[in-house]
């Protein structure tokens, strides 16, 4: 884009932060939207921003198009950020822009709830940023993410696949007889076997999933992109690494399985993110009730 249609802003001479040479990182911060908390790094080169699979950054908040924008970061530490043609437009603190040089601070809003700031950070404070994000959004005991994450991910996640027709499945987790556990064993056992859990989990899910403990001993899994059939075989290699890990605690061996219940779209009975929990806990039930230790589907009735 040529030089005229580039928002005057005056360029940040990232000497002058700290005159150190681990000061020129640029990030993407998000402050508002299903991302909230996430940190994305401007190395040199372009980034997309938008709904598409293919976008490096990808947001699926309401209005936002698939290709929204792109920001760029030049060989000079310059980062312009540049609108595609988007649906609802591209705006820098708060007016609307074609293309725009960004400076410390400035906020970009994508989107109807989407907002990010632009900003620099040293290794100390994009650290403290990390821990901010992870208190605020993750578990204290198992890492994973919160039910708070969970459900603004879900119906962002809904959204987009009930817009586009396309598959998401949600998978419902609960250890079986887990009481029992906090009661001959103490509750100590129980933090160990929630965290065990959940890094046996993690292990066997995609990277682009989200992970998070849904309250107590159940957990939960969104899986975008794959049919409710295929995830049982997600489903059951959860359950099995489960099954046949080695829990100990003092010297003696727990018995520890899972039981897993799947619902996903596009189904006809499932309209919103709360009939799609409903459907995933009704297939947990089945599987609690069928015996544990097992993997079900929700059936439509």
């Amino acid at each position: 884009m040529a030089d005229e249609e580039v928002t005057r802003v005056t360029s940040i001479d990232l000497s002058e932060l700290t005159g150190k040479k681990d000061l020129v990182k640029a990030y993407l911060i998000v402050l508002a939207g299903s991302n909230v908390g996430e940190m994305y790094k401007m190395d040199e080169g372009e980034k997309i921003i938008g709904r598409s699979a293919a976008a490096e950054i990808q947001l699926l908040d309401e209005g936002i198009s698939r290709n929204h924008c792109k920001i760029r970061r030049s060989a000079t530490g310059d980062v312009v950020i540049e609108d595609l043609g988007s649906t609802n437009g591209t705006f820098a603190n708060g007016e609307p822009i074609s293309a725009h040089r960004l400076a410390d601070g400035d906020k970009i809003q994508v989107g109807s709830t989407t907002i990010l700031k632009f900003t620099y950070h040293d290794n100390l404070e994009e650290n403290f940023q990390r821990q901010m994000y992870d208190s605020a959004l993750r578990d204290g005991l198992t890492k994973t993410f919160n039910k708070r994450y969970f459900t603004d991910r879900l119906h962002a996640e809904f959204a987009f696949a009930h817009r586009h027709e396309s598959p998401l499945v949600l998978c419902m987790m609960d250890l079986d007889h887990f009481k029992s556990v906090n009661d001959t064993y103490g509750h100590l056992a129980g933090d160990y076997v929630l965290q065990t859990l959940a890094g046996l989990i993690q292990a066997s899910v995609r990277a682009e999933d989200v992970f998070a403990r849904y309250g107590g001993e159940e957990f939960a899994v969104i899986s975008r992109g794959i049919t409710v059939e295929s995830a049982i075989i997600m489903g059951e290699r959860i359950r099995h690494a489960v099954e046949q890990h080695a829990f100990g605690w003092n010297n003696e061996r727990m018995p520890i399985t899972l039981s897993l219940g799947l619902a996903g779209l596009p189904n006809p009975m499932i309209n919103s993110p709360a009939e799609l929990v409903a459907a995933a806990d009704e297939a947990l039930y089945d599987a609690k009730h069928g015996g544990r230790n097992q993997v079900k589907i929700f059936r439509s009735r």
